[in-house]
């Protein structure tokens, strides 16, 4: 009887198993794994930790993507004219007003600004506080002066600025200072100072389109640099703009684009120049080349795709660059391309050109460069840019004939006195306005 109850107690636990087996198997049935994430009917998804970095979409976020993003190719004006306003750069954060104090026959002779201050400060309640560390060695003499004029000579000699704290007494020394320019109401000068600050390397420009403002920091090689553009602005009378598109151009076939076809299909007379780079090659175009018919002679021979479009301006004789990245439609190979022109509008042996350098760069170096004097109304098309130029991997699916090309469009915009007859210029078009630029 023993072995009866044994037996059928044996038998009961082995079901037992069987249906937890059963049952653990049917839990496992309706699991999906997907990239270490266990994901079911009831369950949510599990994504590893990111680090605290700026999505992409909110990187890329500019409110002026609009103005430098967009080209009117129907409208565009090749020649412009603007009126002149005034632009005024002021120092913030400079405190109180110092003391009402005089000095005379004061000398310092190769001792840091915070000594100079120190010693000329000796005897007063006024003390001097290095908020940073100030080495440069400065030599000089005072005859005569207020303590605010004594104490402006003094930083400007170290490369230092100060602010005065009344409550405390105090003269807060720094090697950097905080600006703002107010700037014309116009976009396109407010685009060439912007464009100009960039391509001077000034960082972190804290633009206010409303009230027509820019605040940035800086030392005095900063401070020197943005004078100088905005005194350019104000003497030269002209900048330069520069409005292009980009394209990646796919071959139809297993052969590179023949541009020697380029020729027969315009004519030589609007291919002016042909001009070798180290990688690629600029031409310079008629105005009968232009963005439709040059896409229109791409697409018999390829497929045709428009990585990015915008404008940038300068001051004449300054540099700037366009960022092909912040413009693009999407990522792309390409998008790490930066385009920097220098450029300057004037005599060129005896003819008016704008002489441009067109300099092609990535995150490993300068790709190409190509120096490039033409007419007002002539256009420039870079081709022979392999796109193989931007492939990191060892392999592709890119076709090796596929190419970058550049198309751009130089134009000039003359700044003329405000107090001209608005008759006499804002009406004249063509050879008319070309007439008054040149006198």
């Amino acid at each position: 009887m023993q072995k009866i109850l044994l037996y059928i107690m044996t038998i009961l636990v082995c079901a037992g198993c069987q249906r937890a087996e059963n049952t653990m198997q049917q839990q496992f049935d309706t699991v999906q794994v997907v990239e270490n994430m266990v994901i079911d009917e009831k369950s949510v998804p599990i994504f590893p930790k990111k680090a605290a970095l700026t999505t992409d979409t909110a990187q890329r976020f500019s409110v002026e993507l609009p103005m430098r993003c967009t080209v009117d190719w129907d409208n565009q004006a090749v020649v412009s004219v603007v009126r002149e306003e005034k632009i005024e750069m002021v120092r913030l954060g400079t405190g109180d007003d110092l003391p009402d104090l005089s000095v005379d026959q004061y000398k310092f002779k190769d001792v840091t600004v915070a000594a100079a201050l120190n010693k000329l400060l000796d005897g007063t309640d006024v003390s001097v506080v290095a908020d940073e560390q100030l080495v440069e060695k400065i030599s000089g003499e005072v005859a005569s002066g207020t303590l605010t004029d004594t104490v402006d000579l003094i930083s400007k000699m170290g490369r230092a600025y100060y602010s005065y704290d009344a409550e405390t007494a105090e003269i807060h020394l720094k090697h950097r200072a905080k600006w703002m320019i107010k700037m014309p109401k116009d976009e396109a000068i407010i685009m060439a100072l912007l464009d100009a600050m960039h391509g001077a390397d000034v960082r972190n420009l804290l633009v206010n389109w409303q009230d027509k403002t820019v605040v940035f920091e800086g030392d005095s090689q900063t401070e020197r640099e943005v004078s100088r553009i905005i005194a350019d602005i104000a003497s030269k009378k002209y900048m330069l703009a520069w409005d292009m598109d980009v394209y990646r151009v796919y071959p139809k076939t297993d052969n590179p684009i023949i541009w020697m076809n380029l020729l027969p299909a315009f004519g030589k007379h609007n291919v002016k120049m042909s001009i070798p780079g180290v990688v690629g090659r600029a031409l310079v175009v008629g105005p009968e080349i232009n963005t439709k018919t040059l896409q229109e002679f791409l697409s018999q021979q390829s497929n045709v795709v428009l990585i990015s479009q915008g404008t940038f301006s300068i001051p004449n004789g300054w540099q700037s660059k366009f960022d092909i990245g912040q413009c693009s439609k999407e990522d792309r190979l390409e998008t790490d391309l930066i385009i920097g022109a220098t450029g300057k509008y004037g005599d060129y042996g005896g003819y008016q050109k704008i002489d441009a350098k067109i300099v092609l760069t990535t995150k490993y170096g300068e790709l190409t460069s190509f120096n490039i004097p033409s007419s007002i109304g002539d256009n420039y098309v870079i081709i022979g840019i392999p796109t193989h130029s931007f492939v990191t991997t060892p392999e592709t699916l890119i076709s090796p004939f596929a190419e970058l090309v550049v198309f751009m469009s130089p134009r000039l915009v003359s700044i003329v006195d405000s107090k001209a007859d608005k008759s006499n210029v804002d009406d004249l078009v063509g050879d008319e306005l070309r007439d008054y630029l040149n006198k």
